[in-house]
């Protein structure tokens, strides 16, 4: 019995650690899971890096190469690409081209500026260019400049003596050719070129068109030394590594062993890898050498480049052992920081928790506080984010609310105080209709009852949203009273979408526009006066458009209605007593529906005036929960 006690005590206090645990707030929570989520994987890693880091190395360093020398060779490739198309600088300049075209003839002094002009522009665009060489084929002239030193005008006429500028005459494309390293020489005699001076250099050759023809102007000749592709090399191989680019004849265009340079390549496993273009890796173990070699294939335009890296064995296996040893003591340096860094990560994730929860609480007693900022861009961050957004949403609306409350009511006032005993009103209408109809004056009864419509339409407080149909109708009747009062002189037309009219709208958009159209449009003369009415569906809105002929209005005055309307400024929109106007009817529909709904107008004086309307098709925020709104 005892120890069935005992037992039962046991777990029950293990229940209770249990308990005690998960009753833990997030920080230390995040402090046990983190801590144990860093040391469980990087213990295990540092006992497994010891012994398995010598053989993943070696694949590790076959992937870094490869993609090493993927990347030098797009860098090689951009850099070479750049030097051959140097000549299409020429191209761009048109009083150059007429040079090449018409020769440098009798009109020397002004043709030899724009040839030095134009020598002395692409030299010093590229600090490792030695020397260039021009040759205009209209007059046979010769060109060139070293060191800047630009020569005089020479002739040269066994041009295509030089085995390169026959390559390019015989070629048809129009692709640079590589002359592979060489010491440099003058190609027309006139460069001095002191023997202390001559250098190792790359050349790049060149013919130039008469673009769109095939014809041949002439030749130029880049000379680089070899300075940039010796920067580029360098970055990468190692002092135990050997990196070589060689053409497709098998000339060194460059070697980390300066004496190979411009010689032929003697090595046998350069010919095996020419004949496997496809692959990227050969491993080689042979007398004379053994180890890996990687290289990638250079295409400059038609001009073929390989660029190979060889590693021996004994180098890449002490590069594998001596990083394995030291990911091993980096591993254990790591797991240090990371612990530091577990500890202060957990308290700044939950710092910013500890701040929201404050504020909802706050919330939630009704008070929408959003002094508080947010740090961060992590899903905390987003979190408090949203919350101060909503907040500062919930805020606007109730203050939207207010505002829209004070504007019905404000309305409502007004019309009620212009009201006189509409029952009476409506009353004698009907007397009145009905004398007319008596004394059969149709005309005159069928006036009273649309005055009586719009009176009692204007006069029901009980709506604010209404089907598009009634403000329709309401407009109909207000256009049959002037119909009737200037007959034949006013022209109305309407084009409306049926399947428009039961969507809701605020109540007197429509009638004060039309209205505007006689007070303003018209107001002077009603000779062939005409109101276009159109309404219909783009995408979500439904527009409405109200136009008429009238005398329009100036472009400065557009603008100062405008401004009043949208932004305020100047002198209030409408007298001291009216209740709707476009002034009325633009803030209602901001209060309404926001950014949403818009009202635009256009003009051209003495000719047409044209007010837009944009409402969304759906009741947005803002506008359904109104008091009073149609049902």
């Amino acid at each position: 019995m005892t120890s069935f006690l005992v037992l039962v005590y046991r777990k029950r206090r293990s229940c209770f650690k249990f308990l005690d645990l998960m009753r833990w707030g997030i920080r230390k929570k995040l402090m046990i899971f983190l801590l144990l989520a860093t040391i469980l994987p990087f213990g295990g890693s540092i006992i497994l890096t010891y012994f398995q880091t010598i053989h993943n190395i070696n694949k590790e360093s076959v992937a870094y190469n490869t993609e090493l020398m993927k990347k030098g060779n797009e860098e090689l490739t951009t850099y070479l690409e750049d030097i051959a198309l140097m000549s299409t600088l020429l191209y761009r300049y048109t009083p150059f081209m007429n040079v090449l075209t018409q020769g440098v003839g009798e009109n020397s002094k002004e043709n030899m500026e724009e040839v030095r002009r134009v020598l002395a522009y692409v030299y010093n665009s590229r600090s490792e260019i030695e020397q260039m060489h021009l040759y205009i084929n209209e007059g046979r002239d010769s060109f060139t400049n070293y060191h800047s030193r630009i020569s005089g005008r020479g002739k040269n006429q066994n041009i295509y003596f030089h085995p390169y500028y026959r390559k390019l005459e015989e070629s048809e494309t129009n692709y640079s050719v590589i002359e592979p390293p060489h010491t440099i020489y003058s190609y027309n005699g006139l460069s001095i070129i002191p023997n202390s001076e001559k250098t190792t250099v790359l050349s790049f050759h060149n013919k130039i068109r008469n673009v769109p023809s095939n014809d041949i102007l002439g030749f130029v000749s880049i000379d680089i030394n070899l300075s940039k592709i010796e920067g580029i090399v360098n970055r990468l191989y190692k002092d135990t590594e050997n990196l070589s680019i060689i053409n497709e004849n098998g000339t060194v265009i460059y070697s980390s062993d300066e004496t190979l340079i411009g010689k032929k390549s003697r090595d046998k496993w350069f010919y095996e890898l020419r004949n496997n273009p496809q692959q990227n890796k050969l491993n080689w173990e042979r007398k004379d050498f053994s180890g890996v070699i990687f290289y990638e294939n250079i295409t400059v335009q038609d001009n073929h480049l390989y660029m190979i890296k060889s590693i021996p064995y004994a180098s890449l296996y002490k590069s594998a052992k001596e990083t394995a040893f030291m990911n091993t003591i980096i591993a254990l340096l790591a797991l240090i920081v990371v612990l530091i860094i577990t500890i202060i990560i957990s308290f700044k994730i939950t710092a910013p928790i500890k701040v929201l929860i404050e504020k909802m609480k706050k919330a939630e007693q009704g008070i929408f506080e959003t002094d508080f900022e947010i740090v961060g861009q992590d899903e905390i961050g987003m979190l408090g984010r949203h919350f101060k957004s909503m907040v500062l949403q919930i805020n606007r609306l109730i203050d939207k609310e207010y505002k829209l409350q004070l504007e019905n009511k404000s309305s409502q006032l007004k019309v009620l105080q212009s009201q006189i005993n509409p029952h009476f009103l409506y009353n004698s209408f009907q007397s009145i209709g009905t004398l007319a109809l008596k004394m059969n004056a149709v005309p005159v009864y069928t006036l009273l009852t649309s005055l009586s419509a719009m009176m009692r339409y204007s006069m029901d407080m009980r709506e604010e949203m209404v089907p598009f149909s009634k403000e329709i109708n309401h407009s109909q009747s207000y256009l049959a009273l002037q119909k009737q009062r200037f007959e034949d002189e006013l022209d109305v037309t309407l084009t409306l979408d049926p399947n428009m009219y039961e969507i809701l709208v605020p109540k007197m958009i429509l009638q004060p526009i039309i209205e505007n159209c006689f007070k303003h449009g018209f107001s002077d003369n009603m000779e062939d006066a005409k109101i276009s009415i159109r309404s219909y569906r783009e995408d979500d809105y439904l527009v409405l458009i109200v136009q008429d002929n009238g005398k329009g209005i100036s472009r400065e005055r557009l603008e100062r209605i405008r401004n009043r309307l949208y932004h305020n400024k100047g002198r209030k929109a409408g007298k001291e007593g009216e209740s709707i106007g476009l002034k009325n009817i633009y803030d209602r529909l901001q209060l309404y529906y926001g950014r949403q709904a818009m009202l635009e107008m256009e003009s051209i004086e003495n000719n047409e005036f044209t007010v837009m309307i944009h409402i969304p098709v759906s009741l947005q925020e803002g506008v359904e929960g109104h008091e009073g709104t149609y049902r």
